[in-house]
């Protein structure tokens, strides 16, 4: 029997996906959301064994071959070794799809997988998953250091030349990698890269967003958003506010424009509201972390606390902005981002990659605000 794409889609409603390229952060951000929300996660790597105690070896051969030693293992050629992994993953998926309906009827499920955009566009919906990628070279040096992949260290130290069979290794993983990190940046996915620079809370909290985890319920009609006058009681809240943020990296900045407050005539901070507390914010300014004096104004510091997040609040805080920018007479207004699929919900457009002062690369996206009065 074969069940239809759709019908596969709905039975797995109740499943997160966290998916992507080698060493890109899936087993400790699945992890790390499951011991802070409580649920289960499930791990196509750990279920292999078992999937391949009930296989087959005419229907699933790849998952069944066996190999005598890490010299015959790593002795094939890059295109063998490649065709050998996509192979094992296309045949242990209707067991993941099988166990993940099982699990997911009544709770949610973390699945920790090696799901591709094409399989993602089949079984499951952008808001249930999420891409976590790492630039693919020398990754079997990262691999390896893991303790959870100890058992593939001590193999593949036992070949006879080691350093040919790491070799092997990563040009496989690169080869394999390489377009499907670019495809992946190229999609309407969230996906989000690890670099030196990442840290887990930090994409944790991305991630949370995305899957909505911990939202808060409340009445919207009760949200507000106010623009923040300098030396007045809510620009005090805002600061004590930015004090106790999660958003470090960004932290002392904004506290620093806070308290000097040197702004233009036009420059200015707005403030997201629910029952009198601060949920959010953001600012409209003349310059931000990039040295592009002849574009502006930026749409800057847009930030939501985690439990109010998925509420589309910072859609709210930057149509707000767009509306003031409008009036405030210009006709676009730009926002920084590493990610896609994010602002063009709000009707930004990328328009180039840019560098930040830290000599990082960026997408700039930019709206269009029309003429005022129209």
């Amino acid at each position: 029997m074969i069940f239809q794409d759709n019908v596969i889609k709905e039975y797995l409603k109740n499943v997160y996906f966290i998916t992507g390229t080698p060493c890109g952060g899936k087993t400790t951000i699945s992890r790390e959301l499951a011991k802070r929300h409580n649920l289960l996660v499930y791990d196509v790597d750990e279920q292999f064994s078992y999937h391949q105690k009930i296989s087959n070896s005419i229907l699933q051969p790849s998952m069944n071959k066996v190999f005598k030693d890490a010299d015959e293992f790593f002795g094939r050629t890059v295109e063998e070794y490649k065709k050998w992994l996509i192979d094992n993953t296309r045949e242990q998926l209707d067991f993941v799809l099988l166990d993940l309906i099982r699990l997911s009827q009544n709770k949610i499920v973390l699945c920790d997988c090696h799901l591709t955009l094409e399989e993602a566009e089949k079984y499951t919906e952008a808001s249930r998953i999420v891409f976590l990628i790492k630039e693919p070279s020398n990754l079997i040096e990262d691999y390896c250091g893991r303790s959870d992949h100890q058992a593939f260290n001590d193999f593949i130290n036992s070949a006879s030349d080691i350093e040919k069979a790491k070799a092997t290794c990563n040009m496989t993983l690169k080869t394999l990698n390489e377009k499907r990190c670019n495809d992946i940046k190229s999609s309407n996915y969230l996906w989000i890269e690890r670099n030196e620079n990442s840290t887990i809370g930090d994409t944790v909290r991305k991630v949370e967003q995305h899957f909505g985890f911990g939202k808060k319920d409340f009445n919207m009609d009760t949200l507000e958003i106010r623009k923040v006058d300098r030396d007045t009681d809510l620009a005090d809240k805002l600061i004590h506010f930015v004090e106790n943020f999660s958003w470090e990296e960004v932290k002392e900045h904004i506290l620093w424009v806070l308290r000097t407050w040197e702004f233009t005539d036009w420059e200015a901070i707005f403030v997201a509201m629910v029952d009198g507390q601060i949920v959010g914010m953001t600012s409209i300014m003349k310059a931000d972390y990039y040295p592009l004096p002849e574009i502006y104004p930026w749409i800057s510091s847009v930030f939501v606390t985690e439990e109010y997040r998925g509420h589309r609040i910072s859609e709210k805080l930057i149509n707000f902005a767009n509306v003031y920018a409008k009036e405030a007479g210009f006709i676009r207004t730009y926002i920084p981002s590493q990610h896609v699929g994010l602002y063009e919900k709000y009707g930004y457009h990328y328009l180039k990659d840019i560098v930040n002062f830290g000599n990082g690369i960026d997408r700039l996206y930019v709206k269009e605000l029309g003429l005022r009065g129209n």
